[in-house]
């Protein structure tokens, strides 16, 4: 039996800054057999993740995402330096902000958090798990949450 008063999920968007092909991919496939269809974004390092979140340069018509997918080890820009920096601009802050690493180091867990990111999660090495991770991550913030805007 369905609720005749729920609403339909609206599509998020959802920008993930992944430096790794082969995560970068599994992550679409998760993403493309999940049921809702959010919009994926990808940048593949921390000045075009900030870049797109400005909405600057080759991202002025970038949308505002409704989530940050965030990988810690990237080149030009650290993701603790982009986390840092979205978690202290006004305009970016109250982006929900995952980040999504093979760190495992107990001090980037405590300065993640310290740096205000809303959760930390160890990319799995095996393909289904990762895919189930992404899932459930999706999951959580379109059908629990309410992100703001929505």
């Amino acid at each position: 039996m369905t609720d005749p008063l729920a609403q339909p999920l609206l599509p998020i968007e959802v920008l993930l800054v992944e430096d790794d092909p082969g995560d970068v991919l599994m992550t679409r496939e998760a993403f493309a057999d999940h049921k809702v269809k959010n919009n994926l974004h990808v940048v593949s390092d921390g000045v075009e993740a900030l870049s797109f979140l400005r909405a600057e340069g080759e991202f002025r018509d970038a949308p505002r995402p409704d989530l940050i997918l965030l990988d810690l080890n990237l080149p030009r820009k650290d993701g603790r330096d982009v986390l840092a920096e979205v978690k202290t601009d006004e305009a970016l802050r109250r982006i929900p902000v995952v980040v999504l690493t093979t760190s495992e180091a107990e001090e980037d867990v405590m300065r993640s958090y310290d740096l205000h990111a809303n959760a930390y999660i160890t990319k799995p090495v095996d393909f289904d798990r990762f895919v189930d991770v992404v899932r459930h991550i999706d999951e959580f913030f379109v059908s629990v949450v309410r992100l703001p805007g929505h």
